[in-house]
């Protein structure tokens, strides 16, 4: 049955479709959607055995392939529900994020291609521009669906076009700033532009914020539920001519003046309409071909469940926001077990045992919470852990205020997602010369999840702030080390980047100890050639000179533990020591750490020995195993082995 939500329709309310029989089918309604067009003729009752099937085969193929399960479980029917409904690609879907899309991705041509998910020449994990032309903007960080959805809008007017612009935002990504400097944007503009937010109360972690408190109460106030089933029973049994439609009206806004629900979204310019059950088809489909008709900008809410169809992402959909190869029965994920302990809870485990004898000592991170491995330390201090929501930008500011006052913040955000509060870290921080540790995780090349959130530039724009001590440890040990050592000092921020991976060569196995801030320390002495190597490069130019060493050729090794400031004394005595230092990190050439170094060298003229730079090189690195995305960028041991065999060949020209 059709129910009549929030807003001011003035057009008859109509079935979106009629009912009728699924057809007799050899096959399953899936095999037969090769296009968003299949999807126009099925029935009420097809589309919802579709969105089973769709289900079942995205459990199926997220168990082989890992990837983003349960944001996609809660999306089907409004995905269903919007390619069968509208005319993309013509018409323009906007996804938030990118981790909600899977549905989307085979409903538009690459149901077969889905077996290569986030694999190394596959389907991206994300949405991507240059696969289909049904992803009508890149996404892999969240919030930018509005904004971008309206310069869409824009363009679409200036050009003279016709075409409806969508962008589904989840509530979780609207916790972003991002988010709402495009609402406030859109609002005023006046174009037609529809945007759904697909209010979860979930982002990966439980939400937080006044914007999910606001969203709850628009969808459990139980005055309201009653208003809107009266209104309900009202609008069905009356036919609506034009002067009825002014009497629902003044009711509607009455209600609206008297519950306020969503007066915010209403107070920036957009007509608001929910919430609605994102589950039911029926009420899904007629209100979406209603909002076609609508004029100007729209919000639309709908209420989903993330994990949506399987018990076990239902259960717990932080667990299977984001998952590896699992097995369907068992829910057991297809991992290795034992071995050292990934850097992530060596991070958290130690700041939580920091914090038991730094009362000053306070944890920030942003929707992160699980990521960053900072749970443990929030039930330990829940009043010293701070949760700022998909907020980066706020988050670095917030640090500044609370290390203004004498505390002494840890922010642990990804790599790929500080990048969003660079001014914040300059600003707000590198002038004031405050006392914020950045700990950023998934540092270097991440992965399946490709480009977006590849953590390549940290070294770069970190490095470029004044005061900002940049380091990156060669194992767990020195991970533990490198935060006793941000506490110890205060005149600036203090950065510290790692990868998602355990490293190979330690576990934590002794004290943690602070370390003299700019040295490095030299774990294999060589001839001719010595590896400057950074963080996760050490364990690979170790491996390659161990190869090395047994073709005769015995080639240095120094840990850079330090990117700024750098080991004058050390280098120094290299220069004097080695014809060739070849540094060796795991971000981009340009403004890194082979920067620094040769800076350091032209800074001090004189006799210089050939410098080589092995890096990220000056393009966008796709998805696939970090393994062999290290091998396509010649960061591997067996093409760093080669970089040295080259420049110790007798017809390597110096450079």
């Amino acid at each position: 049955m059709a129910k009549a939500i929030s807003g001011d329709f003035d057009f008859p309310v109509s079935r979106a479709r009629t009912e009728h029989p699924a057809a007799d089918r050899a096959h399953s309604l899936l095999e037969t959607i090769h296009s968003p067009a299949d999807l126009k003729s099925l029935s009420l009752a097809e589309l919802e055995t579709l969105c089973q099937e769709l289900r079942d085969f995205t459990v199926q193929l997220v168990s082989r392939t890992g990837g983003h399960l349960a944001p996609s479980l809660g999306v089907v029917e409004l995905t269903v529900a919007l390619h069968a409904l509208y005319d993309a690609p013509r018409d323009k879907m906007i996804w938030d994020v990118g981790h909600q899309a899977y549905i989307h991705k085979i409903l538009t041509g690459r149901r077969e291609r889905m077996e290569s998910l986030r694999q190394y020449g596959g389907i991206s994990g994300f949405l991507k521009r240059s696969e289909s032309e049904y992803d009508a903007f890149g996404a892999g960080h969240a919030s930018t669906s509005i904004a971008a959805a309206l310069g869409m809008a824009e363009a679409r007017d200036l050009k003279g076009e016709n075409h409806h612009v969508i962008a589904i935002i989840g509530d979780g990504a609207m916790t972003g700033g991002l988010a709402f400097e495009a609402l406030n944007n859109a609002g005023s503009s006046g174009r037609d532009l529809l945007v759904i937010v697909n209010d979860n109360r979930m982002s990966i972690s439980p939400n937080v914020g006044a914007i999910c408190h606001y969203l709850t109460t628009l969808t459990t106030n139980p005055v309201f539920k009653r208003v809107r089933k009266a209104a309900l029973h009202y609008l069905e049994k009356v036919p609506l001519g034009e002067p009825m439609s002014e009497v629902v009206k003044k009711m509607e806004t009455g209600i609206k003046n008297f519950l306020l629900p969503g007066a915010f979204f209403q107070s920036l310019g957009f007509s608001y309409y929910g919430p609605v059950d994102g589950h039911n088809m029926e009420e899904l489909t007629w209100v979406l071909d209603k909002l076609k008709l609508c004029k100007g900008p729209t919000l639309l809410h709908v209420v989903t469940v993330k994990g949506k169809g399987w018990d076990r992402s239902e259960a717990d959909s932080n667990i299977w926001h984001g998952v590896g190869a699992f097995d369907r029965d068992t829910g057991k994920v297809k991992s290795s077990s034992g071995g050292p302990v990934p850097y992530t809870k060596v991070f958290a485990k130690h700041l939580t045992e920091m914090a038991r004898s730094n009362q000053r000592l306070v944890a920030v991170t942003a929707a992160m919470a699980d990521g960053t491995g900072l749970v443990k330390f929030a039930a330990a201090f829940p009043q010293r852990f701070y949760d700022v929501g998909i907020a980066e930008a706020h988050g670095v500011c917030f640090s500044a205020g609370l290390a203004a006052e004498g505390m002494r913040p840890v922010a642990a955000i990804y790599s790929t997602f500080l990048q969003r509060a660079l001014d914040q870290i300059i600003h707000d921080v590198g002038i004031q010369k405050l006392p914020v540790t950045f700990c950023l995780d998934r540092a270097g090349l991440v992965g399946a999840d490709g480009p977006t959130h590849h953590g390549v530039f940290d070294l770069t724009y970190m490095r470029m702030v004044p005061g900002m001590v940049v380091s990156a440890p060669k194992d767990a040990n020195e991970l533990r080390d490198l935060l006793e050592t941000s506490q110890t000092y205060d005149d600036g921020p203090f950065s510290i980047r790692y990868p998602k991976a355990a490293p190979r060569r330690s576990t934590p196995d002794r004290p943690a100890r602070a370390l003299t801030i700019g040295s490095w320390e030299e774990l294999r002495p060589g001839d001719r050639v010595a590896l400057l190597a950074v963080g996760t490069m050490v364990e690979n130019t170790m491996d390659a000179a161990e190869a090395l060493a047994g073709e005769g050729l015995e080639v240095g090794v120094i840990n850079c533990r330090f990117i700024k400031p750098l080991d004058d004394a050390l280098l120094a005595d290299l220069a004097s020591r080695y014809e060739h230092l070849v540094t060796v990190e795991e971000n981009v050439l340009q403004g890194g750490f082979g920067s620094a170094v040769s800076e350091w060298f032209i800074a001090r003229g004189g006799t210089l020995p050939c410098l080589h730079q092995r890096g990220i090189p000056d393009r966008f690195i796709p998805h696939g195993s970090r393994g062999e995305l290290l091998a396509e960028v010649g960061l591997d041991a067996s093409s760093l082995a080669d970089c040295v065999r080259d420049i110790l060949s007798p017809t390597q020209v110096p450079h």
